[in-house]
């Protein structure tokens, strides 16, 4: 579903991404740590195109995200094209950018309603049902400001599932939380990972990584420095880096 080859990113002198290898399997949970600066959240930018990478290839379900290519070289692609490309890839980030004069039910209508234009007929049943699922069935009317910060993102969550995404992308979406509202948020995580959703997730969030992921993967320094599946990654740790930053956080 995601294969990364060579993935170069820098702003200005400061090189952000040196080389990254990662490929993500259909319906398989991929948990990126590693310590802030490291380039986490920017490789997941790249992934649907926020972000321009400098050099490699990066593709999402055997197609060049943001490029087409002819002969030996890339074109970029229109901002119509990616755009169109990037709503089949669903994005929640650190803060939820919720609509704030918009009641839940109606942010999650409206990106299939206006990108996608899908009928009303279609959409907001669809939609109720997805914030049923996110256990939002009574908040539909309510606006962000009336919601706490998980259910909030709890909202985000949905209005990403509402585009019907081959793909998630979670830009470690419980920091910005009070710790007792992180589990309603894992708790839809884990409910999307059991339905066999592709995920990527970049997380600090150890427990759910060990529980819930397919492979954990480390990143530092613009590069992936271990990747594995998860029980082993966490208790026999291959490289001393690797050693270094858990021996700090579990």
């Amino acid at each position: 579903m995601v294969k990364a080859e060579g993935v170069h990113k820098r702003f200005g002198r400061l090189e952000v991404l040196r080389g990254i290898d990662l490929e993500v399997a259909p319906r398989e949970v991929v948990c990126i740590i590693g310590p802030s600066g490291g380039g986490k959240s920017t490789f997941l930018r790249c992934i649907n195109h926020l972000e321009k990478i400098d050099a490699g290839r990066l593709s999402v379900d055997g197609e060049l995200v943001g490029y087409r290519q002819q002969g030996d070289k890339l074109y970029e692609l229109p901002d119509s094209e990616v755009c169109t490309k990037r709503s089949e890839i669903g994005m929640v980030f650190q803060r939820f950018n919720l609509f704030p004069h918009m009641t839940a039910l109606e942010n999650v209508v409206e990106a299939p309603l206006r990108v996608k234009r899908q009928p009303k007929a279609e959409v907001i049943p669809r939609a109720r049902t997805l914030l049923e699922r996110v256990g939002l069935s009574d908040k539909i009317d309510a606006y962000p400001n009336q919601l706490s910060g998980g259910q909030q993102q709890r909202v985000a969550i949905a209005r990403a599932l509402a585009m019907q995404p081959k793909l998630m992308l979670f830009d470690e979406p419980t920091s910005a939380l009070d710790p007792e509202l992180v589990g309603e948020v894992l708790d839809v995580m884990r409910g999307l990972a059991e339905d066999g959703m592709t995920m990527v997730v970049v997380t600090h969030e150890m427990g759910f990584a060990r529980e819930v992921a397919n492979r954990a993967v480390f990143m530092d320094g613009g590069v992936v420095v271990e990747e594995g599946e998860p029980r082993a990654f966490f208790a026999s740790p291959q490289h001393a880096r690797t050693k270094q930053f858990l021996s700090k956080i579990l």
